[in-house]
């Protein structure tokens, strides 16, 4: 009876382990997708494609030069954050 009991908690453990090494694969590559250029890129795409649109249909000028100005507002913010991430975390250790 000790021996099957012991089984048990040793399955249970296991089985716990594995959840825990598939929620750390998760985590990992919302991590790597967070700082990845394919998001950057997208987030630029996008906001270059709504903000060409908002210029065009509400303020009515020339959209296709002044759409660019957001987006490589986002590309600099995206370079930046990484070097006071790195400030910030020096200042916490």
């Amino acid at each position: 009876m000790g021996i099957s009991i012991k089984l048990m908690k040793k399955q249970s453990i296991e089985e716990r382990l594995a959840v825990i090494e598939a929620r750390n694969g998760k985590v990992e590559a919302d991590k790597a997708w967070e700082t990845s250029w394919t998001r950057r890129i997208s987030i630029m795409i996008l906001t270059y494609l709504v903000v060409v649109a908002y210029l065009h249909f509400v303020v009515r000028i020339d959209p296709w030069i002044n759409a660019i100005v957001p987006v490589i507002g986002f590309m600099l913010s995206t370079l930046t954050v990484r070097v006071i991430r790195k400030l910030w975390k020096g200042s916490q250790v």
